[in-house]
């Protein structure tokens, strides 16, 4: 495939990176053969292969690249070994070749972006002996129809064998397992990957700017065609018109939007539909092993798998309204934490404060309107050209949008007249950025080059491939003996400084952007990205020079973001409305430990407290933003005080497991020792005193 690939394409991309204002500048003079409206995995992979065959390329996201959908999934690469049975079972050959087109994709994107893709091992459980050969079979199916594009081949495991892979599985009535292999990716970052490509081959790119309009003029047949949209920059307000020969509509949920700019009459074929996955901790899984539930409670599959040194889990399938910024509910949080305690043994207590971060994605189900039929959804994805040439593609999924944009294309060239250099697709096998100088090993470079520590080194070249050596020259000395370079952002996360300026340059232009694509954070600990964001605002705010009210508007966008979208305030909520469950000698304690921290009898706790408290146990002085950050995980009525309930609640909340950890709690704790030592001190014993003599 590389040789084949050699010869149709040059092997690396042909400029810079353009800045954010150069984009934008491009938009405003020139003139394009294509223009395409929103920047998701099927977005930027029609800019892609548009500017590879030479086509003059335009790509606009009214947000952030894979703001949407496409940053919200599963993180698999996969063909769909569900899709495979049903294929079987109903001998149903259209859902055998989504699947045969999906393994074929699969393979060219672990090849596309090493750095960011890899092969993961997902096992398979199974606790009825009848079942064994069944799923054997199936599976072994799925290599078959993967064919030379195999990533590793399957395998059964005895129970044994089954538990030593994955201790935390459950053992009673296992009866063995079987491992197959599927493609795992850094989602966000293979989006922002593919745009990048696509600039460098000469695409304009440009993230939030929407569309608000489109332009249409009546052709040589006296036919009104689409000529161009009319765009805003959402961050300056400017707003202008983009001549186009060809508009491309490639938004996922909100087709249906840009639809109706084109015909207002026109049917609704978007059936929306929410999947939340939720992020557990490291410990709830290996390091190198999914698992795969095929049959839940409601008849989901549910994967359980080993993300960036955390565990995530979902997803759920509920009917739901299109929106820009869809939110997790209690109740799937809930029936996924319920399905994966079936598959844990008794020691992993799974507890509803271990949820780190809980997000939702829309599923852009469609209806085919190719069909005169548009009530049954289409499996697979669509391609529909309008009257007026508005070129559609919806559904489909994130492992087939490198074949589901050579077809958009495709039509493309044929529905406009356009005139590409190469008529066929030059994507598949097309290294992305990042991806040419990249190897396993290279991490070893940036630790003898660059003084970085280890783990950093390993998440650069994770996730920038060979530009983690940019990267690390942008990275600020630490003022240690080791590591030389590289100031962590989190001390619990291995991102650095360097990545925040590095990710500017990367067309991140707000906090979110940073927090959300750039770094994952706040995907992996909503709680640690909201303890990062002072930092990170202030990086930014150097780069893009940020007033003092530029950064408190980032600061409170950014805050809103975490507690509506990754869960902050529905973790926040499941522990506040637990009924207070504790013995009467728990609630004396308590109340003694509280007493002891309100030393002026104030009736409540004041921050002034917790910064007194803090330093009597040796803390240096502590930021007032970390201050803050405490008051706020207790103070649940947000009046910048903690009341006894509020106290009380929280324990409540850590005894039940809806929350695992409270810095305050310990502070409380702390307290309460070193008060008994000074009480102890005061009682003179009766050595001390002579005997009485």
């Amino acid at each position: 495939m590389g040789a084949l690939h050699a010869q149709r394409c040059p092997a690396k991309a042909k400029r810079g990176l353009p800045t954010r204002e150069e984009q934008i500048k491009s938009l405003q003079s020139d003139s394009f053969d294509v223009v395409i409206i929103g920047g998701g995995a099927t977005g930027a992979g029609c800019a892609l292969d548009a500017a590879t065959r030479g086509l003059k390329t335009a790509l606009i996201e009214a947000d952030d690249f894979a703001s949407g959908t496409s940053s919200r999934s599963t993180k698999l690469i996969h063909g769909g070994v569900r899709y495979l049975q049903k294929a079987i079972m109903q001998f149903d050959i259209e859902q055998y070749r989504m699947v045969k087109e999906a393994l074929h994709e699969r393979a060219s994107m672990l090849n596309s972006a090493p750095h960011l893709a890899h092969p993961l091992p997902i096992m398979l459980p199974v606790y009825t002996w009848w079942q064994v050969p069944y799923y054997w079979v199936g599976i072994k199916m799925y290599d078959i129809v993967a064919g030379s594009k195999t990533l590793k081949s399957s395998y059964l495991l005895s129970k044994k064998n089954a538990l030593e892979l994955f201790p935390m599985l459950r053992g009673d009535r296992l009866c063995g397992a079987i491992v197959y292999y599927d493609g795992q990716q850094d989602d966000a970052r293979m989006n922002l990957a593919v745009a990048l490509t696509a600039t460098r081959h000469g695409a304009t790119v440009a993230n939030h700017v929407s569309v608000t309009g489109l332009m249409k003029e009546k052709n040589a047949e006296g036919k009104e065609v689409l000529c161009g949209v009319h765009v805003k920059d959402e961050l300056t307000g400017n707003k202008w018109t983009v001549p186009a020969k060809c508009v491309i509509n490639a938004t996922g949920p909100f087709t249906d939007s840009i639809r109706k700019m084109d015909n207002p009459e026109v049917k609704e074929i978007c059936a929306p539909s929410s999947g939340v996955h939720i992020t557990l901790p490291g410990y709830y899984s290996p390091e190198q092993m999914g698992l795969l539930d095929p049959s839940t409670s409601d008849g989901r599959v549910i994967f359980f798998l080993p993300w960036q040194k955390q565990t995530i889990a979902g997803t759920t399938d509920l009917p739901c309204e299109v929106t820009h910024s869809p939110r997790p509910t209690e109740d799937e949080i809930m029936f996924i934490l319920e399905e994966v305690k079936n598959y844990l043994n008794p020691d992993v207590e799974v507890r509803r404060g271990d949820v780190l971060s809980a997000w939702s994605g829309i599923r852009p189900l469609v209806s085919d309107p190719n069909k005169p039929d548009t009530q049954s959804l289409a499996r697979n994805h669509i391609v529909h050209v309008s009257d007026s040439k508005l070129v559609t593609i919806a559904g489909g999924k994130w492992t087939t949008y490198r074949a589901m944009s050579e077809e958009t294309i495709d039509a493309a060239i044929a529905a406009c007249g356009l005139k590409p250099t190469h008529k066929t697709c030059q994507t598949d096998g097309l290294l992305l950025e990042g991806a040419h100088g990249w190897t396993p090993t290279m991490y070893i470079r940036l630790v003898q080059d660059f003084g970085l520590e280890c783990e950093v080194a390993q998440h650069l070249a994770k996730s920038y491939g060979d530009r983690a050596f940019a990267v690390a020259k942008m990275a600020s000395l630490t003022g240690k003996r080791w590591p030389i370079i590289g100031k962590k952002i989190h001390p619990e996360f291995p991102y650095i400084d360097a990545e925040i300026r590095y990710g500017v340059r990367e067309y991140a232009t707000t906090a979110v952007d940073m927090i959300a694509r750039r770094l994952r954070l706040a995907f992996l600990n909503v709680q640690a990205a909201q303890e990062a964001l002072p930092d990170i605002i202030n990086i930014m705010g150097e780069e893009l020079e940020w007033s003092e009210d530029e950064k408190k508007k980032q600061h409170k966008q950014a805050s809103e973001f975490l507690q509506n979208e990754m869960g902050q305030n529905v973790n926040r909520a499941s522990r506040d409305k637990i009924p207070i469950n504790l013995k009467k000698e728990e609630i004396q304690l308590y109340i003694k430990r509280f007493q002891i921290i309100d030393k002026d009898r104030k009736g409540y706790v004041s921050i002034n407290d917790i910064r007194r408290s803090l330093k009597q146990h040796g803390e240096k002085e502590v930021p007032g933003e970390e201050l803050h950050e405490i008051l706020r995980e207790i103070d649940t009525n947000m009046n910048g005080q903690v009341e006894l309930d509020e106290y009380l609640q929280m324990m409540s909340a850590i005894k039940s497991g809806h929350v695992t950890y409270s810095r305050f709690a310990r502070m409380a704790e702390l307290e309460e020792q070193k008060h008994e030592k000074e009480m102890l001190k005061k009682k003179i014993s009766v050595e001390r005193s002579g005997g009485g003599l």
